[in-house]
């Protein structure tokens, strides 16, 4: 992460949608250790994905956005994320949401 050219954002809402994931996995599941391994899993990926941010596919989008989003799949959930170019070549990684994969992206993007 040291040498990475990109900085890491986490905005308030991604925070609140893995809170919910892993409340839900935790008590409703009952199985609150698949919850720790699913944070730590979500950390890894987004930490990987870090230095190489923009070498991935862009997110299909319907609608026109000023940072394109791309995603990282974990399990049965997907991050999304833009890099925001903050010029003097310094660029964001800024993580916005974590859905389950059955849940309608298009609303929640």
């Amino acid at each position: 992460m040291l040498n990475s050219k990109y900085k890491l954002r986490y905005l308030p809402l991604f925070y609140e949608d893995l809170n919910e994931k892993v409340e839900y996995i935790a008590y409703e599941k009952l199985n609150p250790d698949a919850a720790l391994r699913l944070i730590d899993n979500v950390e890894a990926a987004i930490l990987e994905r870090l230095p190489d941010a923009e070498s991935f596919e862009q997110y299909p989008s319907m609608f026109a956005r000023k940072y394109p989003y791309y995603r990282i799949y974990v399990g049965n959930f997907i991050i999304f994320y833009v890099v925001i170019d903050e010029g003097e070549e310094e660029k964001t990684m800024e993580v916005r949401r974590f859905l389950y994969v059955g849940q309608d992206r298009d609303s929640k993007l």
